[in-house]
């Protein structure tokens, strides 16, 4: 009976495992490729931090990025470590399934629970045989999500539902398979199985949902729902868009800026500067009705326009100095970015001529970007990234994790760029760029395969070896039909005058970030195409419009938007602006190595006075060292405010000899005047009566040296000048675009 009852016991547990594989074996038929992987991708089984490829396959275990390469997995999964992951037998025993639970230690902590329909589908695979595809298998072809958009409610829950369509027609919901991500958690969260629930921030919200290498898109607008009673008249398209949907979504929109805040704004988001006290006061007088169409036209045609956003350029170009050698190149490619800029020569045209470029720096100015981009692959990224608004780095080892671009477009964009050709020229530090002639293709590192160039999936036709592939990229980039080129500098300045890029990021354009206000963007790139791809209508459209021109002074209902634009989004000053604005104030002048006297830090050419100014260092300029904005630092910091408080640069500034604050002292004017001037320089704005009586009382103030003796009233005052002077410049009134 001992010998019986020891038989059962062992014989039991086999029983029941054997039962309970036959039952699983009787489930409806698993495929790896259409059933395993999503559900993997879904656990973070083959995410960057786990075992993917891309980030270095955690204990040897290694996986295709989100699955995009299915029989590579599969092999990893099935076959290598001799099998050791699955155990055929006992399928709940298998290593793949022990340790996603927590039953066998692992360091992606419990990735499924034993009794989910992730679980259970593993499960069922194994015991079938694990097998690659199933017989007659179809393709997934597609997925969708329903609902697609709709509005929901603050605080409120919206079920979504994934189905996938597959090659022999027929559609299955997968929605416990498919992987939910929001695009901003701050205002919806979304559950593993699909349900998205609001926070109390309007606006809109997007989920991606993926499933087998595909994905699609709920968008929702998030209402607030309060009463829009009055709206600004609308002074062109962009307010009928952004006004429209502020009342769509019942936020109503600040009142519009008064004129010293509208001009102070304008002339720092234009020329990058702070107005004159004589165009302040004139246009503070000024009664005519067009009077801020003026100011903004005067502001494009002037020369402080064209150093602006030649400064905005050069850096996202990498005009960067390295060694001295560059001076000649740097100086040039800023001039002619400058000129170009300055001449309006269309967009375009601009691109044509950089992507197309051939010569001597001497002879061809633009032909400097090909010096400091040099790499086939830099070159494709950096142009991807900046002139299309599309981040292909990703595309180079592994299947864009976020968009439909391969390894495959990756390399055939690339491709255009092979046969540049360089040539010293017996000038240090100048290269002749040509040419080569032959047929272009770039190698897939991966594949093997040769491939010719082809443009981010469209066909640019059959290029000879006598042909240089670029022009073709030009031309195609630069076509009215291009999806990809006017919406992406349209986008990129939209940010530069509201501080929130319809896409954002603003160089991240792909079918998962979708745009807050996608009729407006579409406008906007309608329009910039219609004008001719001229770059001053483009800042003429957006500073004229109402919805640019709103205060920065939230009201009860619009504190929390941050992309609706129901308000003008304050920003730190760029560290240019800031120490432009400085001397200014000062009266001071910062002088700059090989540069005329008077010369402002927004017209630097390159990246080298970083280096010999800790004050551009501190407010975080660009080293001309990435193509993203993100590269320059416009955050607050405390090196920022002590060196504001207390260095040697900004007591020399104030101190100047002829500065504002001599000049004010010696002046035969009263102490009002005196405060005046210094509020319309650093506010361009009157003193309210609280602050005009409290700097004059300040002014008057006697004081003392070191030894307790008073000084005199002319010194005196001076110093009391110093004091005022620098207590603007710390406010945030001064260092913020508001």
């Amino acid at each position: 009976m001992k010998l019986e009852s020891s038989l059962l016991r062992l014989v039991a547990p086999l029983a029941c495992a054997l039962a309970s594989q036959n039952a699983l074996a009787d489930d409806p038929a698993v495929s790896f490729r259409n059933d395993v992987l999503p559900i993997l991708t879904k656990a973070g089984c083959n995410a960057g931090t786990c075992h993917a490829k891309a980030g270095g396959g955690q204990n040897g275990f290694q996986l295709s990025l989100l699955g995009f390469e299915p029989t590579e997995d599969f092999e990893a999964i099935v076959k290598e470590a001799r099998g050791r992951r699955l155990f055929r037998a006992v399928p709940r025993e298998s290593l793949l399934l022990r340790k996603a639970t927590g039953q066998t230690p692992h360091g992606g902590g419990v990735r499924l629970q034993a009794d989910s329909h992730g679980y259970r589908t593993l499960q069922s695979w194994i015991a079938q045989g694990s097998p690659y595809a199933t017989e007659n298998e179809p393709l997934l072809t597609s997925i969708t999500v329903e609902p697609s958009r709709g509005i929901v409610r603050m605080n409120a829950d919206q079920q979504l539902q994934a189905l996938a369509t597959y090659s022999d027609g027929l559609t299955r919901d997968v929605t416990q398979s498919a992987l939910f991500e929001s695009n901003d958690d701050a205002m919806a969260e979304v559950s593993e199985n699909g349900l998205v629930r609001t926070s109390n921030i309007p606006g809109k919200v997007s989920v991606m949902v993926r499933f087998g290498g595909q994905v699609a898109v709920f968008t929702a607008a998030v209402p607030l729902g309060a009463p829009v009673e009055s709206l600004p008249a609308p002074n062109n398209f962009i307010d009928d868009h952004v006004f429209g949907n502020l009342k769509q979504i019942g936020v109503p929109p600040s009142p519009v800026s008064d004129d010293a805040t509208f001009l102070r704004r304008v002339s720092l988001d234009i020329a990058g500067r702070l107005p004159t006290p004589e165009e302040t006061t004139a246009f503070l007088e000024s009664e005519a009705a067009d009077k801020r169409e003026d100011a903004i036209e005067r502001l494009i045609r002037s020369p402080g326009y064209a150093d602006y956003f030649a400064n905005k350029w050069t850096s996202v170009l990498k005009n960067r100095r390295d060694d001295t050698n560059d001076i000649i190149s740097n100086f040039a490619f800023h001039a002619w970015i400058r000129d170009s800029l300055l001449a309006n020569v269309s967009y375009d045209q601009l691109v044509k001529e950089l992507l197309a470029a051939t010569g001597t720096i001497v002879s061809n100015p633009p032909v400097a970007w090909y010096k400091r981009v040099k790499d086939p692959k830099e070159q494709l990224e950096d142009v991807a990234q900046l002139f299309l608004g599309v981040r292909m780095q990703c595309a180079q080892c592994h299947h864009h994790p976020f968009e439909r671009w391969s390894q495959d477009d990756y390399y055939s964009l690339a491709a255009f760029f092979t046969r540049i050709g360089r040539k010293p020229t017996g000038v240090a530090g100048e290269d002749l760029i040509f040419h080569k002639r032959g047929l272009a293709t770039a190698k897939n590192v991966k594949t093997g395969a040769d491939l010719v160039p082809a443009a981010l999936g469209d066909d640019v036709g059959k290029i000879s070896a006598d042909e240089d592939p670029r022009l073709r990229l030009a031309n195609w980039m630069a076509s009215r039909e291009n999806p990809f080129f006017a919406k992406a500098v349209v986008n990129r300045y939209w940010k530069h005058f509201f501080r929130r890029g319809l896409i954002e990021p603003e160089d991240d354009i792909r079918e998962t970030n979708p745009p807050t206000n996608p009729e407006l963007l579409a406008a906007l790139e309608s329009h910039f195409v219609e004008s001719g791809f001229d770059l001053k209508e483009l800042v003429r459209v957006m500073t004229r419009s109402k919805a640019y021109q709103l205060s920065a002074v939230p009201n009860e209902h619009n504190l929390v938007d941050r992309q609706n634009y129901s308000r003008y989004y304050p920003r730190r000053l760029q560290a240019e602006v800031i120490l432009d604005a400085i001397d200014d104030l000062t009266g001071a002048r910062t002088s700059f190595a090989n540069l005329p006297a008077g010369t402002r830090a927004v017209a630097l050419p390159d990246n080298s006075y970083n280096r010999s100014s800790a004050f551009l260092q501190v407010f975080g300029r660009p080293n001309s060292q990435s193509v993203c904005e993100c590269e320059r630092v416009q955050s607050s910091s405390l090196a920022q405010s002590l060196h504001l408080i207390n260095s040697s640069e900004i007591k020399g500034k104030l101190a100047v000899g002829g500065g504002r604050a001599a000049r004010l002292q010696s002046a035969e004017i009263s102490h009002e005047q005196r405060v005046k001037e210094l509020y319309r320089v650093a506010f361009s704005r009157e003193p309210r009566g609280d602050e005009l009586s409290t700097a004059v009382a300040y002014l008057i103030e006697p004081i003392e040296d070191a030894s307790g003796k008073p000084l005199s009233e002319p010194a005196a005052l001076k110093q009391n000048l110093q004091d005022l002077i620098w207590a603007l410049m710390n406010t945030k009134e001064f260092l913020f675009n508001h």
